[in-house]
């Protein structure tokens, strides 16, 4: 009876400790994240005024608006740009990630810094760099000799989109690969199998988990971005980032400008469910 009348104490005290801790970061997600997605959630039931803002009048006119093939085509066009930057920074990442790996030890953490230096500038900064390398008197064209009109164009939001987002590819992925144990593909290349079968049946399968992770890192930034297409791209592209920025901050609709924010956030959340099941999966 007497270790069980210590016990409680200590448990309370456990528990007293544990809240302590936890509370500056349930305070974070409850103010900065929990009560403006509630917001956003009851917005959408409501309409838009004469003059922007809200009336606290029920309609569901906001989420029939979702299908226009206006707002579809933007969505579309989001998930193109966000599914190449995907592939692409995963078919530069893996090898990248791969190669640091490999490398000796008192190398590794030069090249990581490496990877992570461009993170040290400030973003529009580095967007900025961009502008000036590929607009017409830029330093690309400078040094061809030609007047190439780089800006603008789908493929610049990609290169921007990359540029930004690589190291969320790269780092996952050699974090996987680095706890691969040697002995695996030791003992496939001594079974037999060349390189390139060891590579697709004993390496790709086990680092499965950071390349889904590194996928889901670039993709989910590069869908909901709207300062690379809307300099990068200029008025040319628009994507769903775009799209809800100006519904709030040029249109003042806020009733839709939270129901596409909405349907952007329920598109991640079944993006983050997928790659969940893939990874128990895999």
């Amino acid at each position: 009876m007497k270790s069980e009348a210590k016990a409680r104490p200590a448990s309370r005290g456990r528990r007293l400790g544990a809240f302590v801790f936890l509370s500056p970061g349930l305070t974070y997600l409850i103010v900065l994240l929990l009560v403006p997605l509630g917001l956003m959630v009851s917005y959408t039931v409501f309409q838009r005024g004469r003059f922007g803002g809200v009336v606290y009048e029920f309609t569901t006119e906001n989420f029939s608006r979702l299908v226009d093939p206006l707002y579809l085509g933007v969505l579309g066009t989001s998930l193109r740009i966000a599914a190449v930057t995907t592939l692409i920074a995963l078919l530069v990442g893996y090898p990248t990630a791969y190669l640091i790996a490999q490398l000796p030890n008192r190398w590794k953490t030069a090249a990581l810094v490496a990877i992570v230096l461009p993170f040290w500038t400030n973003f529009l900064i580095r967007v900025y760099a961009w502008i000036m390398l590929l607009s017409g008197p830029g330093v690309v064209n400078s040094l061809l000799g030609t007047k190439l009109e780089l800006l603008y164009k789908e493929g610049t939001i990609v290169a921007g989109l990359l540029y930004s987002y690589l190291p969320l590819m790269v780092l996952p992925l050699y974090a996987t690969i680095e706890k691969l144990d040697p002995q695996l593909r030791e003992a496939s290349a001594n079974l037999g199998a060349s390189a390139f079968t060891t590579f697709r049946k004993v390496t790709l399968p086990l680092t499965l988990p950071g390349v889904m992770t590194g996928c889901l890192f670039v993709f989910v930034p590069s869908f909901g971005n709207f300062v690379i297409p809307e300099m990068l791209g200029g008025n040319k592209t628009v994507m769903v980032g775009n799209l809800i920025r100006n519904q709030f901050l040029s249109a003042r609709d806020w009733p839709f400008g939270s129901t596409l924010a909405l349907a952007l956030v329920a598109v991640l959340v079944v993006l983050l469910l997928v790659q969940s099941w893939a990874a128990r999966r895999a």
